[in-house]
């Protein structure tokens, strides 16, 4: 299988820092390819330089076989694009938001109709297609925002945090339409998100950190690096505790989210004898199997962080800057 996306030291710069600091990866062409880290990490600064909306500083970038640099009309003709931020017209209705958007992107005029009538029957907002956008909810918009990247037929479907304050209903809803989507097309799929979680499906999942790529595999080979059972325990002395079970079991033992946090096989037994070793110590107990969370923190020694990117780097304000984004 072909890439449809090539990236070689890809790096972007800002007042001396390296957002994106030399990244390399391919995504096969009909891919759904997972970018996961927390917010700050580089992923959007990365789908800015792919769909051409910030040049890099170093590096190259190809996508549906055109250079992110020196042909950047041609990347666009081949993407569809949803960023974190909405950026619909209020005031328009939707019919009129995707009309537009037909326009912009040369969809011929004899094939405008249906294929707007399409997308709204996707995301199922047809009965809302003559509403002015300021009368819809957050999902609604977000929903639209998916349609309106449909609309010309893109090659790469790129989506920054399309979940981003979105209640879990909505949040399932929306990637039952992704899901749809790829049963129906052999489109490619690029997503960034911080919600782990929400890479789970995907074929492969890169997770990059402080601009550097750490690792790219499949979700199932990622959690396997875990190996073992992830116990999490709540406990009326957190220090002493942990400080008991690393001398006397030979675990690693780490805070998440108030609680400690460590890896052991077979798990339900040797429960057994953290429990008789420890009970007056211990308010609950809980055992699973790995997550991509799990692996984050694996790899990096911790949680996945929650800090805000700074405005100036967002996606939305930098489109806004740029001729033809949307």
């Amino acid at each position: 299988m072909k890439s449809i996306i090539s990236v070689d030291k890809l790096t972007k710069k800002f007042s001396g820092l390296n957002a994106v600091d030399e990244i390399s990866f391919d995504v096969k062409e009909g891919e759904f390819f997972g970018f996961v880290g927390p917010n700050g990490a580089g992923k959007t600064t990365t789908i800015n330089m792919l769909c051409t909306l910030i040049r890099p500083t170093a590096g190259t970038a190809n996508v549906a076989g055109y250079d992110v640099a020196s042909q950047s009309s041609k990347v666009r003709e081949n993407i569809g694009l949803v960023f974190q931020d909405t950026t619909l017209d209020d005031r328009l209705t939707a019919w009129e938001n995707l009309e537009f958007h037909s326009v912009v992107y040369h969809v011929p005029a004899r094939e405008r109709k249906q294929r707007i009538d399409h997308v709204f029957d996707l995301v199922e907002l047809s009965n809302h297609k003559n509403d002015v956008i300021s009368t819809f909810s957050g999902g609604m918009k977000r929903r639209l925002e998916v349609a309106r990247g449909l609309l010309h037929s893109p090659r790469v479907l790129f989506l920054d945090e399309p979940t981003i304050g979105l209640d879990p209903q909505t949040r399932r809803r929306i990637w039952d339409y992704l899901a749809r989507l790829r049963s129906e097309t052999n489109m490619t799929i690029f997503l960034t998100t911080h919600y782990l979680d929400e890479a789970e499906p995907c074929d492969r999942v890169g997770i990059i950190d402080h601009g550097k790529l750490i690792v790219i595999d499949t979700p199932n080979a990622l959690k396997s690096r875990v190996g073992a059972d992830v116990i999490h325990l709540s406990t009326t002395d957190d220090e002493k505790m942990k400080n008991l079970l690393e001398t006397k079991y030979d675990v690693t033992v780490k805070d998440v989210k108030g609680e400690l946090a460590f890896e052991k096989e077979n798990a339900e037994e040797f429960l057994i004898r953290v429990v008789e070793d420890f009970k007056p110590y211990l308010t609950s107990i809980g055992v699973r199997r790995p997550t991509l969370d799990d692996v984050f923190l694996k790899l990096t020694g911790r949680e996945i962080r929650d800090e805000d990117v700074p405005p100036k780097h967002s996606m939305s304000s930098i489109a806004s800057r740029v001729k033809g984004g949307r």
